[in-house]
């Protein structure tokens, strides 16, 4: 298998790295669900469940980590998976990784209007229709809309100027969020962080699903491997920095809400942490609008970042024959795999129109084949290190198999509570109806691709024999 690394610039720094997978990590759920997870499991069950998520994901995070530095090529999970297991597990893989992606970049079409809607409350005009009781408006679906086509041309026009883009944004949000975290620390109530524990084991659990959606990010970085201008080993610890910042970001988010609002306040609020942000300087307007700028800063961030993951994704299973082939085009000037990027660009587009409603199905349903990506991956690392063991690894873990073996168990854990009967389990028709409609677009994808090879194959065998 090929990924033409070569047909890429490397041009991506360490900072452009780490703020493209912290960026994309840290988004701007947290500024909308952050109440919801309160509620859910209690602001100490919160942070357990974003504790036992992250324990996870660095346990996956060290798998890639080696796996990046060993094979820094276009695709990550692709490269991995197809050399481990094959092109069908591959296939699955990637394409499982890809509605994770596509995912995000769809829930952050739908985030950008709600959160300007905090801002201009008026903004909103011209109803269309109704999705499950959430009315949909024409202003409210053309910033979702006009956004997207934006976030389309920059990544169209070259990674470069989506890292600069990256890097400014995530320290515009990192800043403010911390501005948050000391203003509760200093006028937040300890009281308000009561009760600690919601529902038990079920309310953490609940909390624990949503957790891979909020991490996924950090495998940008091996997506987009063929870019970075880095030493290999260099590129799989900046992989490991970027989820442990995310892990304590969420914490210490999470632990500044509590403090914030009380549950009166907090069941009354539309956007919590805004409305935390006002709460803890003195009822500030200015202090909760700040907080939304960081909010719309997170999901720009998030929102790049997934372009250049998604694109990236599927531009190397077009490479390797899996997709058609018309998506492994790459740009002659610019370097970037444009008609892989207007692809993602189509499905960010659509989002907007399906409503509000929108972002609970995507959270959940992109949850579920992050974890099977990862699971896949994790076992692809267990089959490198016995089928490959001298492969060269330039960043290589130790207790490899103990850590690979780990990370496999959680990854499988983690993908049981989606399941029917579970208690967190995914519902139906909606999120259901997402994972299932994404399987059947990617078999026939994957049929078309088939079909278009071996056509093409034979008649190159046809010219052959007439020559």
């Amino acid at each position: 298998m090929s990924s033409k690394s070569k047909d890429f610039n490397r041009v991506l720094s360490k900072k452009d790295v780490l703020a493209l997978a912290f960026g994309a990590m840290i988004g701007w759920g947290w500024i909308v669900l952050a109440g919801e997870w309160i509620k859910k499991a209690g602001s100490l069950g919160a942070a357990i469940a974003f504790i036992l998520g992250g324990i996870m994901v660095l346990f996956v995070g060290l798998t890639y980590a080696e796996l990046t530095s060993a094979m820094p090529e276009c695709g990550g999970e692709h490269v991995f998976s197809h050399r481990a297991l094959g092109e069908n597990m591959s296939f699955i893989c990637t394409w499982s990784i890809i509605l994770g992606y596509i995912s995000v970049v769809a829930f952050e079409a739908v985030a950008l209007p709600t959160v300007v809607e905090y801002l201009f409350p008026n903004y909103v005009r011209g109803y269309m229709y109704t999705v499950m009781g959430y009315d949909v408006n024409f202003t409210w679906v053309l910033v979702g809309v006009v956004s997207s086509i934006l976030i389309t041309a920059i990544n169209y026009i070259g990674v470069k100027p989506a890292a600069f883009l990256q890097g400014v944004l995530t320290f515009i949000v990192v800043a403010i969020g911390i501005l948050f975290f000391l203003g509760s620390l200093v006028n937040g109530d300890p009281v308000n962080a009561k009760p600690l524990i919601v529902d038990g084991p079920k309310g953490i659990l609940s909390v624990l699903i949503m957790t891979p959606f909020m991490f996924v990010g950090f495998d940008v970085i091996p997506q987009s491997a063929a870019e970075i201008n880095l030493p290999f080993k260099k590129i799989g610890r900046i992989l490991l920095m970027s989820v442990v910042m995310a892990i304590f970001w969420y914490v210490m988010i999470i632990y500044a809400v509590s403090l914030a609002l009380n549950q009166t306040e907090l069941n009354a609020s539309t956007m919590v942490t805004a409305d935390s942000m006002k709460a803890v300087y003195y009822n500030s307007t200015l202090a909760g609008k700040l907080m939304v700028i960081a909010g719309i800063g997170g999901i720009l961030t998030s929102w790049n970042s997934f372009y250049v993951g998604g694109s990236r994704a599927i531009y190397a299973m077009a490479d390797s024959k899996m997709l058609p082939k018309f998506l492994a085009r790459v740009h002659p000037k610019y370097k970037t795999p444009t008609n892989a990027v207007l692809l993602v660009g189509m499905f960010s587009c659509i989002a907007p129109f399906f409503g509000r409603q929108m972002l609970s199905w995507l959270v959940n349903a992109g949850g579920i084949t992050i974890v099977m990506a990862y699971l896949i991956v994790t076992i692809s690392f267990l089959v490198l290190r016995y089928k490959e063991p001298n492969m060269k690894r330039p960043y290589k873990i130790k207790c490899g198999k103990l850590v690979g073996s780990i990370a496999v168990l959680l990854s499988l854990g983690m993908l049981t509570l989606y399941l029917p009967g579970a208690p967190a389990a995914l519902n139906w028709p909606y999120e259901w109806g997402i994972i299932i409609g994404w399987s059947l677009m990617g078999a026939i994808f994957f049929a078309w691709a088939k079909l278009s090879y071996v056509a093409n194959k034979e008649d190159e065998e046809k010219l052959l024999k007439v020559k």
